[in-house]
């Protein structure tokens, strides 16, 4: 069964990375025939990427160009739009004539289509990347059902795409703050986000969420609340975002990864950002919408 098309996402206006307007058309993998079909008809578009890169034009907008124009390397099917096969190839080697850029350096002016084939195809590419050699016996894997599957060449096992679920959460306490804090890896000296952490085995989504805002800042919460999730993949994640609320406030960071935490009015983090004193996450995160949700508004800066 196909999913329900167009999507439609419950945020307006929808996450950045969370829009697609395409049908995987999953049932299509397996079909040899229609594969080779469809590879062979130049009025099919295909992303190219290398390196987990992907080649854009001069405008820095995604290069879609006909099989005809690709070179070797590993095909994997995005699926259709509008009567148009989209593919995507991991090219050996760079292509002739693009630039190669990051997915987070062009996410921001994607259009619907072009933001959900570059997740998939990215996310995809990646894993490709991380999984060269079986689990089991350490035997090479060779790329299947339209790049979707690797399976090994010597014992026959199989392996499907990895997603690693994280949480990121926007804390906020009786007192109508928010909390934010700064990683102090960071390369941004003044950069606050919201908390973060990927979710551990046999853990739920919400404990993950409670537990992480304990282990980084000391603070104690629950009443966790669903907001949204996002694909990140970059190079494998789904950010699944909540709010949260403080039992407790008094903030004692792990000094690990949070250097510094601090609860925020709304005034006050509007006149930190417009000074420049707080620098918040890129527009394209999931973590600004969250913040600019609890705000109610547009704020100034990013990253």
């Amino acid at each position: 069964m196909t999913a329900p098309h167009p999507f439609t996402h419950p945020l307006d206006p929808p996450l950045a990375l969370s829009r697609h307007a395409h049908d995987r058309i999953g049932d299509h993998r397996v079909d040899d025939a229609w594969l080779a079909e469809r590879w062979a008809d130049d009025r099919t578009r295909v992303l190219l990427l290398h390196g987990g890169q992907v080649a854009v034009t001069a405008e820095q907008v995604p290069a879609f160009v006909s099989p005809s124009r690709t070179g070797p390397g590993a095909r994997l099917l995005l699926g259709e739009e509008g009567g148009t096969t989209y593919f995507a190839i991991l090219l050996d080697d760079p292509p002739d004539g693009f630039e190669l850029v990051s997915l987070r350096a062009i996410a921001a002016g994607l259009g619907d289509l072009d933001a959900g084939l570059l997740v998939h195809a990215v996310g995809m590419a990646n894993w490709h990347h991380t999984h060269r050699h079986c689990s089991r016996c350490g035997g090479r894997l060779q790329s299947e059902v339209a790049g979707h599957v690797l399976r090994c060449a010597d014992c026959g096992r199989t392996q499907f795409p990895r997603t690693d679920p994280a949480v990121i959460m926007l804390v906020t306490d009786d007192r109508d703050r928010c909390l934010l804090g700064h990683n102090k890896h960071s390369p941004r000296p003044r950069g606050f986000s919201t908390l973060a952490g990927f979710v551990e085995p046999g853990e739920s989504l919400e404990h993950a969420v409670t537990r992480e805002i304990a282990e980084e800042v000391g603070v104690r919460a629950d009443r966790v609340t669903y907001f949204g999730s996002q694909p990140w993949p970059l190079p494998a994640s789904l950010m699944v975002g909540f709010y949260a609320r403080a039992n407790t406030t008094e903030i004692t960071v792990d000094g690990d990864e949070i250097g510094e935490a601090r609860w925020f009015t709304r005034a006050e983090l509007m006149a930190e950002a417009t000074n420049g004193d707080v620098v918040l996450p890129g527009h394209v995160s999931i973590a600004r919408r969250l913040i600019e949700d609890w705000y109610g508004g547009e704020l100034p800066g990013t990253w």
